[in-house]
């Protein structure tokens, strides 16, 4: 049993007693009888063994651990009634933190869905409307019905962590569920709201037995004070959010799938740009998919946030970047993490889309402990519990497992399970460098994409016609609606990692219009979307080619600037990061149209889209770079 630095490791040793008379012996010889008297168990203690929390039989039985439920007041009024909020929070820990004086560090998870969410998607934004105008209105969902009694937050990660040693503690955002407040999607009570939890088990913040009394629950008998958070999409936001404070006491966080910017997740480059299976999704639709709390309070809420601030910064009409987004951007705020950071997104998440996770990392990168994991699937997938494992037993119990010193990145290769991924030095790859290729005339079937740059202007059109899916346009030998141009044929798998970058000169027909960008790998392999067909893709708008702030601060009320049709405008912007092996006999490709029917706003067909080929190239992130490329290509 391996027994690690302060973490020991207990037997149970039985001593027994000499035999109590030999004439009592010799008398009851013929029954063999032997009395023995046990000595009391030591304390159960948590065990490691390969660097990782191992399941202790003294921690496993459910009906023995302690639960208890509590508000923990935070440092925040968001519902504007003259008291701080309190958020509704459980615990789950076991049963030896009261009876032998055990103290455990703890794995925390906070959520706004623990208490239901509104469900239907009939009061999604109508996207049928043109670029840049004014939206049709928006029918707020049905409120959700409330729940007054509540045994518990949740029972997620308790199972896992309780019998290797942990206690679990969930907690309801702000406005949702029991938790006082308003929600506010992605603002600073998103952020306090945790802090003000990880305060109370470090013993800086009021916990109580109620929502509204006076009787107080402390945490320091049990709790160690290292907490590590995880969780995965919203859930996996909140650790973020909460590490952007500093506070201490955080640790680690496993963030899986985060939603980092709420700009990022709604618009794309000043386009509005809807998250994928949610066409037509923007804030304030979330804010009422997850209202779920005291509708005494929600009226004003209501008022507060969704009818005032929202239709204030949200801007539907202009996807510029400005405070309203700012204020919900946890890039602004990433230089507050202290935590060590194990981040895990997928390739293929058209959700939460990946460059969520890297943005934040590669700005924290050399700061903190950092690890990557990523896979090729769609929205979620946690490492594996062993790579989680280490991770926590690392940060929380302080054992020196050498998890510090693996790879900085591992990624599920094509095909691969999730839980064999493959190590690299880092992510993007060391080994990648940008390739510049470039477009040659013949888009409407399928043209060049190479080494050369045309000196001479010259111009290819598509019209819009958003009842043309990618996919259909990727396969179609020819077609009005898009422009692709493709390298000859892989004779050697071609690996990219990292982000791949777009430079479009345009023109317009229309003062404003979608433009969308995606990498496809030809032929197109039927089947759903990933990896045997797409390789990435973006989304931007035209107006703001030369800046994301046309509008600058939203009480302003300044629009975005119109484009001039006819007027050719460069721009360029970087599609989501992606790991792929392109593998031998595909064509790597550069597909550019206008309304991507899964995402983007869907306008009348008509409009047209002019690309001047010799102000128009893309860079790929090729590991091996160059050279790689030319021998691939035969160039």
């Amino acid at each position: 049993m391996g027994c690690h630095r302060d973490l020991k490791c207990y037997d149970a040793p039985v001593r027994r007693l000499p035999t109590l008379l030999l004439a009592a012996t010799a008398a009851l010889a013929s029954r063999s009888l032997v009395l023995i008297n046990a000595a009391p168990q030591a304390p159960a203690k948590p065990v490691v063994e390969n660097g990782q929390a191992q399941i202790v039989p003294a921690f496993q039985d459910p009906a023995q651990w302690i639960k208890q439920t509590l508000w923990v007041e935070t440092s925040f009024d968001s519902d504007a009634d003259g008291k701080p909020d309190r958020v509704f929070v459980d615990v789950t820990r076991p049963k030896q933190t009261d009876t032998e004086g055990l103290k455990v560090p703890v794995i925390y998870e906070s959520s706004p869905y623990f208490a239901g969410t509104s469900g239907p998607r009939d009061y999604l934004w109508d996207v049928k409307q043109e670029v840049g105008a004014e939206p049709p209105p928006r029918t707020d969902q049905p409120a959700i019905p409330f729940q007054p009694v509540r045994a518990n937050v949740s029972n997620s990660l308790v199972a896992t962590w309780v019998p290797r040693g942990f206690a679990v503690v969930h907690s309801e955002a702000p406005g949702t569920g029991l938790s006082q407040g308003c929600v506010t999607v992605g603002g600073a009570p998103e952020e306090l709201a945790p802090k003000a939890v990880i305060d109370w088990l470090n013993g800086r913040a009021k916990g109580y037995t109620t929502i509204d009394g006076t009787e107080p629950v402390v945490a320091t008998a049990w709790s160690t004070g290292k907490v590590g958070m995880t969780g995965t999409s919203y859930n996996g936001t909140i650790p973020v959010a909460a590490a952007t404070t500093g506070v201490a006491g955080l640790e680690a966080i496993i963030p899986v799938a985060p939603n980092t910017s709420y700009y990022h997740y709604y618009r794309s480059n000043g386009l509005v740009r809807h998250p994928g299976g949610w066409l037509g999704e923007d804030i304030d639709f979330l804010y009422d998919y997850i209202n779920s709390g005291n509708p005494a309070t929600r009226d004003r809420c209501n008022a507060m946030i969704r009818d005032d601030l929202y239709v204030k910064g949200r801007d539907r009409a202009h996807g510029d970047y400005d405070n309203f987004w700012a204020d919900r951007d946890l890039l602004t705020k990433a230089r507050g993490i202290r935590a060590a950071v194990l981040m895990s997104h997928a390739f293929n998440d058209w959700n939460v889309v990946p460059e969520h996770s890297v943005r934040i990392a590669l700005a924290i990168k050399g700061r903190v402990p950092l690890q990557f994991y990523f896979h090729q699937g769609g929205h979620g997938g946690a490492p594996p519990l062993a790579m989680m494992n280490k991770w926590f037993t690392r940060y929380l119990y302080g054992v020196e497992n050498g998890v510090e010193n693996d790879p900085n990145a591992w990624i599920v290769r094509e095909g691969a399970q999730p839980s064999a991924p493959t190590p690299y030095a880092d992510y993007p790859n060391p080994a990648a460098s940008p390739v510049t290729l470039y477009p040659a005339p013949g888009g409407s079937g399928t043209g060049p994409l190479g080494f050369t740059a045309l000196k001479a202007h010259t111009v290819e059109k598509l019209i819009d016609d958003v009842q043309f899916s990618g996919a259909v346009l990727a396969k179609a030998e020819q077609s009005p609606n898009r422009l692709i141009y493709a390298t000859p044929v892989l004779t050697s798998p071609v690996q990219l990692s990292g982000f791949v970058r777009i430079t479009l000169t345009l023109a317009s027909s229309k003062p404003a219009a979608n433009l969308s960008v995606w990498l496809v790998q030809l032929p197109w392999a039927d089947g759903p979307i990933g990896t045997a067909n797409l390789i990435t893709r973006g989304w931007a708008d035209p107006q703001n080619h030369d800046s994301l702030i046309n509008g600058g601060d939203y009480h302003s009320k300044v629009p975005g600037r119109p484009l001039v049709p006819g007027t050719f405008y460069k721009m360029t912007f970087d599609l989501e990061p992606d790991d792929q092996v392109i593998p031998v006999g595909k064509r790597i490709a550069l597909m550019i149209m206008s309304s991507d029917r899964d995402f983007t706003l869907w306008p009348r067909p008509g409009t047209q889209l002019s690309v001047d080929l010799s102000g128009t190239s893309i860079q790929l992130p090729v590991v091996g770079g160059g050279v790689a490329l030319r021998r691939s290509i035969g160039k």
